[in-house]
């Protein structure tokens, strides 16, 4: 019985060692020659003509500006409204919000009804209350419907075109 385990084992690590021997001989099959395949890729690469320095520049570079530089804040530079806008832009940019769903009490545009008894108070006096803000019973519009960037002819010019709408 020893004899037959003993030749079990023998042809366990022959048949182990055969198939490591086959391992070994596909691997180093598949990788003869990768020289020469990496070699052409690299020629392929290097051979467009660019140098070295062309190569690896960096993609961007980062400067920071001295100390003695004095910027203007950024809230003026992005608060700064475009030139030349007119009342439509205005209420489609800041009023809409709440003066098409006559959020916190806020007239709608069109309804003219809303609209009557707020105009029969005159336009300075809705200026006024635009530029500076209202409270009123049923909510509060703060001033300049809630955009600081606005300047006061941009505020009036929204005023009129609501006006111009509700009429």
């Amino acid at each position: 019985m020893t004899e037959k385990s003993y030749a079990t084992n023998v042809w366990t690590i022959l048949g182990i060692s055969a198939v490591l021997m086959l391992f070994i001989f596909l691997l180093v099959g598949h990788h003869y020659g990768m020289r020469d395949r990496v070699r052409m890729d690299r020629a392929a690469l290097l051979g467009t003509g660019s140098s070295a320095a062309e190569r690896i520049k960096p993609i961007a570079q980062v400067e920071v500006a001295s100390t003695e530089t004095k910027l203007e804040p950024a809230k003026n530079a992005a608060a700064a409204p475009p030139p030349g806008r007119n009342g439509q832009q205005i209420y489609q940019t800041t009023c809409v919000a709440c003066h098409d769903a006559g959020i916190a009490g806020a007239p709608k545009l069109g309804d003219k009804s809303q609209w009557a008894k707020h105009i029969a108070k005159g336009l300075d006096t809705l200026y006024a209350s635009a530029v500076n803000g209202v409270q009123g019973s049923a909510g509060a519009m703060p001033p300049k419907g809630g955009n600081p960037a606005l300047s006061n002819a941009e505020i009036k010019a929204a005023v009129d075109y609501m006006v111009a709408r509700s009429k």
